[in-house]
């Protein structure tokens, strides 16, 4: 029987097809490439970590590997996972379009991520760099040796790709509907990738503008980002948040998304408030573009612009416990069936509202001064971005397998993964969220001994 995966079997009918099914794959298999090497860099970190001195690489190597990890891991897996692989694949389908608004520039969008990723791989084999995923000035633009343009312009390139897929979904969405289908009749797997499709379409362009000043200033001292030249150091770090909270919502609105269908199906009911969850969705994304400052509560700035931040940081966990609420409540008194998708559904409910509750104590003032750059914050995010994004990409690709493929996965051995990531995730990061109150820093190669253990 034909299908889009026999249809035609040469390699070059998957590099030139402008069919979304065969891109989202394609998406599928590249992404699942760069989280290798990301997991495979975080292995490594944690290795090193076992012993208080690091006794496994030095110190510039493990400078070195958490910045891989993290740029490989953010921009290359975490942000176009979801929307890319499985938006793809699925929003034609759900909104009874035959492709996307503009099929080539899909692809294209295909192309610029791999280009971008090829940079940033060449990058890290002609030695890496140094600088964090941050890439905080004046470190990046004055002191660092390491090869901070390349993959500076590794990320510049790939950020191309996510403003022409946001840009590509928000024409789909709004103008290529089946008759009928209104913006009430949505699935909230839709909403979720509209809302981040703002996200990406408004906010990248800071970033690559961002990162655009930042080697011009390297390479010629223009004076941005130098105090002596008359530059401010913070107002990188300003536009660098601008873009970098917002797109924290770019990874984890999709993997909302992802479980609001994920939950109505396995609990056998509707999903409970289906508008309060719409305007969740979108409420998650305007207040994401007003937090940014919540990274800069230790930088010096005004104790009223951190009152402000702080306050709008409390503001966003409102439509994000609304929607906990309303899977719980979707949850009650339903016929639940704990298949695999469902366990990382409820894995990803779970991890989330841990790092959204740790998330409430760093927007307080006075506990983020103390905790600030603390495993404490590497904990929060990593409930949220890997327990979250991660939990519920693997739920979604479990979810949604047959339909790719046209075959059933192993349920038992699913069953396991999802037990194992939940267990893993749980007992990695809750030790060093309380041991980081009593000072263990993060991103440090030398550890005190006592903080061993929880590494």
């Amino acid at each position: 029987m034909k299908n889009y995966l026999n249809e035609s079997l040469t390699l070059k009918s998957w590099l030139t097809t402008t069919d979304h099914k065969r891109i989202g794959i394609l998406y599928l298999l590249s992404i699942t490439f760069f989280f290798l090497i990301g997991g495979a860099a975080a292995t490594l970190i944690r290795l090193n970590l076992m012993t208080p001195q690091g006794e496994l690489v030095r110190a510039d190597t493990y400078n070195k590997l958490f910045t891989v990890h993290g740029v490989v891991m953010v921009w290359f897996f975490l942000i176009p996972s979801v929307p890319s692989v499985l938006g793809n694949f699925l929003i034609p389908m759900m909104i009874g379009a035959r492709d996307v608004a503009f099929p080539r520039l899909n692809l294209a969008s295909w192309y610029i991520y791999m280009t971008g990723g090829l940079f940033t791989l060449g990058a890290i084999l002609w030695g890496g760099v140094d600088t964090g995923w941050t890439f905080y000035t004046p470190y990046s633009t004055m002191f660092s040796n390491s090869y901070v343009i390349a993959t500076a312009a590794g990320v510049f390139i790939t950020g191309f790709s996510s403003i022409f897929t946001g840009l590509n979904f928000l024409v789909t969405i709004h103008k290529m509907r089946a008759p009928g289908l209104t913006w009430n009749r949505l699935p909230l797997f839709v909403w979720s990738l509209y809302s981040t499709s703002i996200i990406l379409v408004l906010a990248t362009p800071v970033l690559a503008i961002t990162l655009l000043l930042m080697a011009l200033e390297r390479i010629f001292r223009i004076g941005v980002f130098d105090p002596a030249l008359g530059g401010d150091p913070l107002l990188f770090q300003h536009l660098f948040w601008f873009y970098s909270h917002p797109a924290v919502y770019v990874m984890i609105l999709p993997g909302m998304g992802v479980v609001s269908e994920i939950v109505p199906c396995f609990a056998r009911k509707r999903i409970f408030g289906y508008r309060f969850m719409t305007v969740s969705v979108l409420a998650i994304g305007v207040l994401g573009f007003l937090v940014w400052g919540h990274h800069l509560f230790v930088s010096g700035q005004s104790v009223y612009a951190g009152l402000v931040f702080s306050l709008l940081s409390f503001m966003v966990a409102i439509p994000s416990a609304i929607k906990v609420f309303n899977w719980t409540a979707t949850l009650y008194k339903g016929s639940v069936s704990f298949s695999t998708p469902m366990l990382y559904a409820l894995g990803f409910i779970g991890l989330f509202t841990m790092g959204g509750l740790t998330g409430i104590f760093l927007a307080v003032l006075a506990v983020d001064v103390h905790v600030h750059d603390t495993y404490f914050v590497i904990a929060h995010f990593h409930y949220i971005m890997v327990g979250g994004m991660v939990s519920a990409y693997l739920g979604g690709v479990h979810f949604w397998w047959p339909k790719i493929s046209g075959r059933m996965y192993s349920e038992w051995w699913g069953r396991i993964s999802a037990l194992t990531l939940f267990w893993v995730l749980i007992s990695r990061f809750s030790p060093s969220s309380f041991w980081a109150i009593s000072g263990c820093r993060g991103a440090i190669t030398t550890i005190r001994p006592s903080f061993r253990c929880s590494m």
